[in-house]
């Protein structure tokens, strides 16, 4: 397991801190932030293609937008074409 910090949510405070990191070994984002609120989280079930509910184990989150840049530095990091 090769895990490598990328960024965290530049308004972090002290009670949350959206982090994001990669696993170069298999190539998955890695990303601590908020759990969505329970009507966000029903909405996102419903609407989801998978037909069934979101099961144990998963959950949807909240990215803050003003993290998309730290996502997409994730994301050039693990595309062999991009390195």
């Amino acid at each position: 397991m090769n895990i490598q910090f990328v960024g965290i949510d530049p308004e972090t405070d002290e009670d949350g801190c959206p982090t994001v990191w990669v696993d170069t070994d298999t190539a998955d984002l890695l990303i601590q932030s908020y759990e969505a609120d329970e009507e966000t989280s029903t909405r996102c079930d419903t609407l989801s293609p998978a037909r069934a509910p979101i099961p144990p184990g998963e959950t949807v989150i909240r990215i803050p937008a003003r993290m998309i840049s730290i996502i997409r530095k994730a994301c050039d990091e693990l595309d062999p074409g991009v390195r």
